[in-house]
Parts: C-alpha cells; structure tokens; sequence
C-alpha cells in the first residue's frame, strides 16, 4: 500500500512569507505556494506555517552535492550563515564542514525560524 504512493518531507515554520523568500531567493530552490503552504522541490517537501513553530533539535532538510566546498562558498555568498560545532564528536573546520572519521563531509545552517537543514557531500 504505502510502496506505492508518493512519500515527501514537511516541517513547520512561523513565517511562510519569509521562508518563500529564503528557499526560493537566497537557496534558489523551486518554491510554489499552495493554500496550505509551500511545495520545495516539486513537492518532495512540504512547509506549513505554525504560529507556536518551534524549530526542531536536528536536521529537518538536507541536501546533497557534489562538492562541499564550492557549495558552502556559494551560500556563503547568497548571505547563509553557517553553524560552528566544537564538540567531543562533532567538530566543523575554519570553514564550517565537519570531516568527520565515519560520516560525509557536512555544513548546517538554519533558515529564518531556525529550522536546521545541511549540505553534505556525496550522493543520498
């Protein structure tokens, strides 16, 4: 039954005008608003606006690429911010892509109600 319908991600956030204008604008994504929210990626996600929107703990979105570091210079250029973690099991370098032992090369950043999203290196 489920194999055979169409699966997609969603998560909430507080202002859907703005989050337009993040995924659409600055990430460059397809962005289409439907009376319930937006569609990212031809639908394979969907944002819903929460006027309570409490950004989650974790990834909420990631995104592969090809190469980590032009990626994250390109965004850095587009205005996103990148997050800096100095932990026991989770460090990011000077230029914010943690290159850990038993994982991808990965950044996270956040969009404007906090919700944590990455690029990651390699094909997912």
């Amino acid at each position: 039954m489920l194999q055979d319908g169409k699966a997609f991600s969603s998560f909430s956030v507080k202002d859907l005008e703005a989050a337009k204008k993040f995924y659409g604008e600055t990430l460059g994504l397809s962005v289409k608003k439907t009376p319930e929210g937006l569609d990212l990626l031809d639908g394979r996600v969907f944002l819903y606006g929460k006027p309570n929107h409490q950004p989650a703990t974790f990834t909420v979105l990631n995104f592969a690429v090809e190469n980590i570091e032009s990626a994250v210079a390109e965004l850095k250029k587009r205005g996103v911010q990148f997050e800096s973690y100095d932990m026991p099991d989770l460090k990011t370098g000077p230029d914010h892509i943690a290159r850990g032992p038993h994982g991808p090369k990965i950044a996270w950043f956040k969009d404007p109600d906090g919700n944590i999203l990455s690029v990651l290196e390699g094909n997912r």
